[in-house]
C-alpha cells in the first residue's frame, strides 16, 4: 500500500511540471523508444531533457554489425533527425552524462557541471561490457564491440592489421568476427562452451553453425578459454588454457554485459545486479524510474532490445496516465539474428525435460535445422537455422501456452500447413 500511495502521489503532482521537466539519463534505443511513445501519447511535461553519455544521438545498435561488415553507412543508423527533437521540445545534450543524482533535491548534475532539476527522472544508462580479469586485458589493441565508437575503431584497425582474435562465441562475438572477416582479417573465435550460441542453440545446431562459419573462412575453437593476453604495450598474442599461443594484432572481447548501476547506487537507490524496479518500472524512489539494460526486475536483467521496448511502452503509458495501463511482466523473448547469411531463431527452452517430446529435422548440406520441444500439448521451445519463416508462429505458441493438440503431429511443417490441415 505504501508503494501504491507513493506512485499515486508522484502521478498526482504531474500538473506541477512547468519548471521541473522529465529528465532522461541515457539515449540508447530504449530511451529513444520511450521518447517516441511519450510523444505519441501526448505527455504532460512542459519539456523533456535528455543527457546522453555518447557523442552521438540515439542510433540503431543492432545494425552496428552491418556497419562493421561494410554493408551499410553510418547515416543508415540514425533513428530520428535532429528536427524531430526540436519539433517536440526535447533537449538532447550529447556527450554529457549525468554524474550525480540528488534525490532529495530532485536534481541531477552532469559531467560538465550543469545542474538540472527534474519532476520525474528516468534512468536508461544501459550496460557495459564484462571484463574477464585476464593479465594483459588493458593492453593496446584489446577492445570491445559495443557502440559506434568501438565500431569506428575496429574499422580503422581492420585497414592496418591482419589478424584478430574474438573472445566469445555468442551473437555479438560472432557478428564482430564476421564483420572483421569481411574486411579482410584472419579471424579466430574462442568460445568457452562446447558449441556456439550455447544460450540459444543446442549442440547440433551449434555444430552446424560452426561448420557454416568455418566454410566462410573463420577459425573457431570451442571448449577453450584464454588465460592471458601477451604483449608489452600492444597485444601480440593470446595464451589458451591448453598452452597454445595464438599470435594476433587485435583482440575483441565479447563475453557479456553488466548493467550500469553505479549512478543509481551512489544515489542510494536499491540495486542488485542492476537497478531494482517494480512492475511499474519504478525504483526505490517514487520519482525515479529505470528501464532497459540497466534495470533488474525480480531476478531478471535484460540484454535484448525487445524487453526494453516493452518497458518503454509501459512506462510511457504510466507517465501519461493512460487508463488501464499494464504493468511489466517478463516473458519469453525470441532471438532472431543472421550470421554469415544464415538466419537463426530461438525461443523458449533449448534443453528437453524428462517427459519432453523432441521433434527434430536437419539438412547439413544446406545448413537447415529445426528442433521443437513439446511438453504435453504445449510448445515449450523452438530452434531454427536456415529456414526461420515459422519462427514468429512458434514464438506466439510458446508465449501463449496454446494447446497444439489438433496439429501436434504436423507442427514441424509450419503454420500454413497446419491451418490448411485443420
Amino acid at each position: 500500500m505504501l508503494r501504491l500511495f507513493s506512485l499515486l502521489e508522484a502521478l498526482s503532482s504531474m500538473e506541477h511540471t512547468q519548471d521541473n521537466p522529465l529528465v532522461i539519463c541515457g539515449h540508447g534505443m530504449v530511451a529513444q523508444r520511450l521518447l517516441e511513445q511519450l510523444v505519441a501519447q501526448g505527455h504532460p511535461f512542459s519539456r523533456i531533457v535528455v543527457f546522453n553519455g555518447e557523442p552521438f544521438a540515439a542510433y540503431n545498435r543492432i545494425q552496428l554489425s552491418s556497419l562493421l561488415a561494410d554493408q551499410i553507412q553510418e547515416t543508415d543508423l540514425e533513428l530520428k533527425p535532429w528536427q524531430w527533437f526540436h519539433k517536440h521540445r526535447i533537449e538532447v545534450h550529447q556527450h554529457e552524462p549525468v554524474t550525480h543524482i540528488s534525490p532529495g533535491q530532485r536534481q541531477v548534475t552532469t559531467a560538465c557541471g550543469r545542474t538540472q532539476s527534474y519532476h520525474t527522472l528516468v534512468l536508461a544508462t544501459g550496460a557495459q561490457p564484462s571484463r574477464l580479469g585476464l593479465p594483459g586485458e588493458d593492453l593496446d589493441g584489446v577492445m570491445n564491440f559495443r557502440d559506434l565508437a568501438d565500431t569506428r575503431t575496429l574499422i580503422r584497425q581492420a585497414k592496418s592489421h591482419r589478424r584478430a582474435v574474438v573472445i566469445g562465441g555468442g551473437f555479438l562475438g560472432l557478428e564482430a568476427a564476421e564483420g572483421l572477416r569481411t574486411r579482410g582479417m584472419d579471424v579466430t573465435v574462442l568460445h568457452r562452451s562446447g558449441h556456439l550460441l550455447n544460450r540459444q542453440l543446442n549442440p547440433i545446431a551449434g555444430d552446424i553453425l560452426k561448420q557454416k562459419l568455418q566454410q566462410r573462412g573463420l577459425s573457431i575453437r570451442t571448449g577453450t578459454s584464454p588465460v592471458s593476453l601477451l604483449g608489452r604495450n600492444q597485444v601480440r598474442a593470446v595464451e589458451l588454457s591448453d598452452g597454445t599461443v595464438l599470435a594476433t594484432d587485435l583482440v575483441v572481447i565479447a563475453t557479456g554485459i553488466e548493467p550500469n548501476k553505479g549512478l543509481a547506487a551512489d544515489a542510494g537507490l536499491n540495486c542488485d545486479r542492476g537497478i531494482r524496479v517494480t512492475p511499474n518500472l519504478m525504483t526505490s524512489n517514487p520519482h525515479i524510474y529505470a528501464l532497459g539494460e540497466c534495470c533488474q526486475f525480480q531476478e531478471h536483467t535484460f540484454g535484448l532490445v525487445e524487453p526494453g521496448y516493452e518497458q518503454a511502452r509501459i512506462l510511457a503509458q504510466l507517465l501519461c496516465q493512460v487508463p488501464g495501463a499494464r504493468v511489466f511482466e517478463p516473458g519469453e523473448v525470441a532471438t532472431r539474428l543472421k550470421i554469415s547469411d544464415l538466419p537463426i531463431f530461438s525461443c523458449g527452452r533449448i534443453v528437453p525435460g524428462e517427459h519432453t517430446e523432441i521433434v527434430e529435422w536437419q539438412d547439413r548440406t544446406h545448413a537447415v535445422y529445426g528442433q521443437l520441444l513439446l511438453d504435453g500439448n504445449r510448445l515449450a521451445g523452438a530452434i531454427l537455422l536456415g529456414d526461420t519463416a515459422n519462427g514468429p508462429w512458434y514464438s506466439e505458441l510458446i508465449r501463449s501456452g496454446a494447446d497444439v493438440s489438433r496439429y501436434r503431429d504436423t507442427i514441424a511443417f509450419g503454420k500454413t500447413y497446419c491451418d490448411a490441415a485443420a
